[in-house]
């Protein structure tokens, strides 16, 4: 299958216009976020040690915590069947899939100083490995991907819920389940849960798509699901694929001084990522019908954890499936990698009806990550806490909002109750409640806080220098600032240094300094994204940003399934309009297989499309069968080749092609974030992108 780089590399000049590329299809998408682990030589081997500081804040937060509350851990052992034996899954292009090698460090009995206590309970947690049964006629298989895989038993196979990220994983969790539970009976359906791609990435690994062509295998999803899936982060997905290397810790090694797991699962796998469209799609808020003989009741949950969602209940088993509305965390009303912002109410609305539905006589429930929870009264307990945390998010912040408190400061003035604080599935392994509420001020009033001052703000760089002047220089700033870090003080010295080193991107004491107090930053933290925001931020100081090929988060299933709506709009997010000042053109494109049929301008630097139109005198038309335009999206063949060999015809100016493909920019995922990290220009050992495919990250 091929990568990114091969895709753009086999699309010279006229088919250039037509290269598409990257986008976060996990949430939290969307490629969801585990590179190859660097080897060693590309990190700070240890870590720097954690300052008496952050030793005396871990000690007050493990002191703070519920560890008398041991449900969780006796809920994960139960069922349990048979570990994955390999630890290492070996993808079909020779590199490693999934590693939990990398994680063993978790189960040595000591604490962790460089780990925050509560994220190291949940890593312990998520560090399970292999098969378990949920109650008869329902078993899991967790710890081989961020999410999990659920087997339902029907009347003639089985039904599969959320078939991962790849599909090497996918494979290697179904022959375990074969051997111990599976009767050698075939999958039957498949249900994607929602729209990210740890939810549907890994699903060639179990059927084939004829199969669901021929409705052999039901494949079901929620309503509108073929179009959030693409559209969700692909215009801005070369922005979010670099910023998850900081949410995600994508170049952290796993250790007590780096990465130590995401707060969902350990990591994402690197295996082959594919997409088949469904077959029956969920329409109806509440829909019921029978998969392969067994009940089902739907509740579709738009524009909650993802754009469609959808929880599942099965009334003869008393068995709820929550999807990834409701797991052992906080979730993402904002998430860093950046994705529109979600809302927080009518997510709380949805688990409350998920509760006064099916939540008052299921007797088991469980979710596409982290492990289910067994009796009434324990899937009431979770489902109102849960339902409590976003409601209360949403309502409390914009409680402040109201009384004046901007975006800039609730991050300083929100909480969550103690009640809520108390409750391990309601911490913030995956949403923090810092970063959400400021989501939820974003989400209703915007980024302006209201004052002047930063309506026009200048850009840090430029206004670095004066604050610099006026702080007295560089000496001074880096002895305040070592004396703030000596002190503790590491948010304020994180906010002098910092404007130094947007001063002078070259000041190798300042970005050290920095480093530094990122490090101890990241150490504090609960939340696995603003521990590896901060880790990362401090590796790049130090170190820079090592090249290589990057994974990409667009398989050619992903862009074959973008709609030529979608496909063209990103053609216009990827031209520089600098570079077609002056031109105009008109195109039409028809694609006599399916009917479509587009106007594509050009017009004040300006490229956009209408579909249903024609131009009546267009500078070129361009007819070409969607199934033909797909190899050309997919990089299997060029524009340039289908015209020569008639697969493509054109009528006018065919020059109009090549001028648009000129204006076309391949984005660079390795773009700056911190000042003065420089690409390095080779890097130690092996490259630790290689031979990564393509990826869908998630959440």
């Amino acid at each position: 299958m091929p990568t990114r780089r091969d895709i753009i590399g086999t699309i010279p000049a006229v088919g250039a216009a037509f290269a598409v590329g990257g986008g976060v299809l996990f949430e939290e998408s969307p490629a969801l976020a585990q590179a190859a682990p660097p080897v060693e030589g590309h990190f700070h081997p240890k870590g720097k040690a954690p300052s008496k500081f952050t030793l005396d804040a871990l000690s007050k937060s493990r002191q703070d915590l519920p560890f008398a509350d041991a449900r969780d851990f006796e809920e994960l052992k139960r069922g349990f069947i048979a570990p994955m034996p390999d630890l290492k899954i070996m993808a079909d292009g020779g590199h490693v899939a999934w590693d939990m090698e990398r994680f063993q460090f978790l189960n040595e009995d000591r604490e962790f100083d460089s780990i925050h206590p509560s994220l190291l309970r949940q890593s312990r947690l998520n560090n399970n490995y292999g098969l378990y049964e949920v109650i008869p006629g329902i078993y899991q298989v967790r710890g081989v991907d961020l999410s999990d895989i659920t087997f339902v038993r029907g009347k003639t196979g089985w039904i599969v819920f959320d078939p991962l990220v790849s599909a090497e994983p996918v494979r290697a969790a179904w022959k375990l389940f074969q051997e111990h539970v599976g009767e050698g009976l075939p999958v039957t359906a498949v249900i994607y849960s929602h729209t990210h791609g740890d939810h549907w990435g890994g699903v060639r690994g179990l059927i084939d798509e004829a199969d669901v062509r021929s409705g052999k295998v039901a494949l079901i999803a929620p309503v509108d699901f073929m179009d959030f899936t693409i559209s969700e982060n692909v215009y801005a997905g070369n922005a979010m694929n670099r910023r998850l290397f900081y949410q995600y810790g994508l170049l952290l090694p796993a250790s007590p001084y780096g990465y130590v797991g995401q707060g969902l699962g350990q990591g994402v796998s690197a295996g082959s990522a594919g997409l088949i469209a469904p077959n029956r799609y969920v329409s109806e808020p509440i829909e019921e019908f029978e998969v392969d003989g067994v009940r089902m009741i739907f509740q579709n949950t738009p524009n909650t954890e993802a754009p469609r969602e959808m929880n599942t209940y099965i009334p003869d088993m008393k068995a709820l499936w929550m999807a990834e509305n409701v797991t052992s965390t906080l979730h993402n009303i904002y998430t860093l990698r950046g994705a529109p912002v979600r809302d927080p109410l009518r997510w709380s609305k949805y688990i409350g009806e998920s509760l006064y539905r099916f939540g008052l006589e299921a007797e088991v429930m469980f979710a596409s990550h982290h492990w289910p929870r067994w009796g009434n009264a324990r899937i009431q307990e979770v489902l109102r806490d849960q339902r409590d945390l976003y409601a209360h998010m949403n309502n409390q912040v914009l409680h402040f909002a109201n009384q004046g408190v901007t975006i800039n400061q609730i991050h300083n003035v929100y909480s969550l109750p103690p009640s809520i604080l108390q409750k391990w599935h309601c911490r913030g392994y995956h949403g923090s409640a810092q970063h959400n509420a400021r989501g939820v001020i974003q989400r209703y009033l915007g980024f302006w806080d209201c004052n002047p001052t930063t309506l026009i703000p200048l850009s840090p760089e430029d206004s670095a220098p004066l604050y610099v002047e006026m702080m007295g220089g560089s000496a001074k700033i880096l002895a305040r600032g070592r004396e703030l870090h000596d002190g503790g003080q590491y948010l304020l010295a994180s906010e002098i240094v910092n404007k130094l080193v947007q001063a002078e991107p070259d000041n190798a004491d300042a970005k050290d300094l920095l480093a530094d107090v990122f490090e101890q930053l990241g150490y504090q933290q609960e939340n696995p994204g603003l521990r590896n925001s901060f880790l990362a931020a401090a590796y790049e100081l130090r170190t820079g940003i090592p090249q290589g090929e990057t994974a990409s988060s667009s398989s050619p299933d992903v862009i074959r399934a973008m709609s030529t709506e979608l496909f063209l709009n990103f053609l216009a997010i990827r031209m520089d309009s600098r570079k077609v000042e002056g031109l105009r053109f008109t195109v039409n494109l028809k694609t006599p297989d399916n009917g479509e049929q587009f106007i594509i301008e050009l017009e004040n630097a300006t490229l956009t499309n209408i579909e249903g139109f024609q131009a009546p005198n267009p500078d070129l038309t361009l007819t070409i069968n969607r199934s033909d335009l797909e190899l050309t999206m997919m990089g299997v063949k060029t524009l340039e080749g289908q015209i020569a060999e008639g697969t493509a015809k054109v009528e006018g100016d065919v020059t109009v092609l090549a001028k648009l493909a000129a204006a076309m920019v391949d984005f660079d995922p390795r773009f700056q974030i911190m000042p003065g990290t420089k690409a390095l220009t080779e890097v130690a050992h092996a490259d630790p992108f290689e031979a990564v495919p393509e990826r869908i990250i998630a959440e």
